[in-house]
């Protein structure tokens, strides 16, 4: 299936990439052994940073894919649709 490059995609790699650069600064401060509190902080940037990213890559699923994906008359594909959906939730909910 090809994927729609919506501004959700876009902006999701965005985070992402910036994510990637916060890591590594991240591993920087360990190395050079600066303050626990300077390097959670950083910790706390990347998890935001993932989050944002997670929530506009569903949106852009819920959106385009799953909704276009429910106009199918087949009730079987509706359903794995849904359970999709909410496997992905219910991961989420649990790396909290």
């Amino acid at each position: 299936m090809k994927y729609k490059h919506t501004n959700n995609r876009r902006e999701a790699s965005i985070s992402l990439k910036k994510a990637q650069t916060h890591i590594n600064k991240v591993l920087k401060m360990i190395e050079d052994e600066e303050y626990c509190i300077d390097i959670l902080q950083q910790i706390l940037a990347v998890n935001g940073l993932i989050k944002s990213a997670s929530e506009k890559i569903l949106k852009n699923h819920l959106d385009h894919c799953f909704s276009e994906g429910m106009k199918t008359d087949n009730q079987e594909r509706k359903a794995e649709l849904i359970n999709e959906v909410l496997s992905v939730v219910d991961l989420g909910k649990r790396s909290k």
